[in-house]
């Protein structure tokens, strides 16, 4: 698991052109990367929050030795409107990707493991999806996310899109799992922007405590 090949998260068959901020011949792994902010171009709508896109796939533990952290792939950051879709026009759709494969969009200097400091005292928000609805929906989501719809400014921590067999998952990660008021919030804003039917519960994870909410 060196490198990611490319037709995995790339739409394109050449490689992106080198002005493109997803350069796929220079992929890291997280145990790899080091938190340096993005340059944002003057002439740029910067977002609040500096954004990194991360990638991996699972594998059978008889057939990989590699950690989680050397597993995840670091495929794109972008700071401003305008980076964030060089990145994103040249990825795949999560409908397309094969079964196994997750994206990982964490604001800048927050790897998804439940083991970096941000994310340690957190917890998750999991949406499962039958298949053929997670590409929008994890669009509606990231675009939400990157306008700041859900008005929790540092809480949010970043969002996992996993494709499995027989159905999707997306995950909204943040800081603090005891925080109910901040969670409702952020619970109430997922099931509106990703325009979610009623009858889809949504669960929240942290590490010691599992709870669903449908209200």
């Amino acid at each position: 698991m060196d490198s990611i090949k490319q037709e995995t998260i790339s739409k394109n068959e050449d490689e992106p052109h080198k002005d493109d901020d997803m350069d796929l011949s220079d992929i890291q792994s997280a145990d790899k990367v080091i938190a340096t902010p993005l340059p944002i171009p003057v002439d740029h709508h910067k977002l609040q929050y500096q954004y990194w896109l991360w990638f991996s796939k699972r594998w059978k533990a008889k057939v990989s030795t590699v950690t989680y952290d050397q597993n995840l792939k670091l495929i794109g950051k972008f700071g401003s409107v305008e980076q964030f879709w060089a990145v994103y026009s040249h990825l795949v759709r999560p409908s397309e990707l094969p079964s196994q494969c997750d994206f990982h969009l964490f604001k800048l200097g927050i790897k998804p493991m439940w083991e970096d400091e941000a994310n340690s005292k957190g917890g998750r928000w999991i949406v499962r999806l039958k298949k053929g609805l997670v590409s929008r929906c994890w669009e509606n989501l990231i675009l939400g996310m990157l306008g700041e719809q859900f008005m929790v400014g540092d809480e949010l921590c970043g969002s996992v899109v996993s494709t499995r067999i027989k159905e999707d998952i997306i995950t909204v990660w943040n800081r603090t799992a005891n925080d109910h008021s901040t969670n409702a919030r952020i619970r109430d804003t997922i099931r509106r922007i990703m325009n979610l039917s009623p009858n889809i519960p949504l669960e929240y994870k942290t590490h010691i405590k599992t709870f669903t909410s449908d209200t």
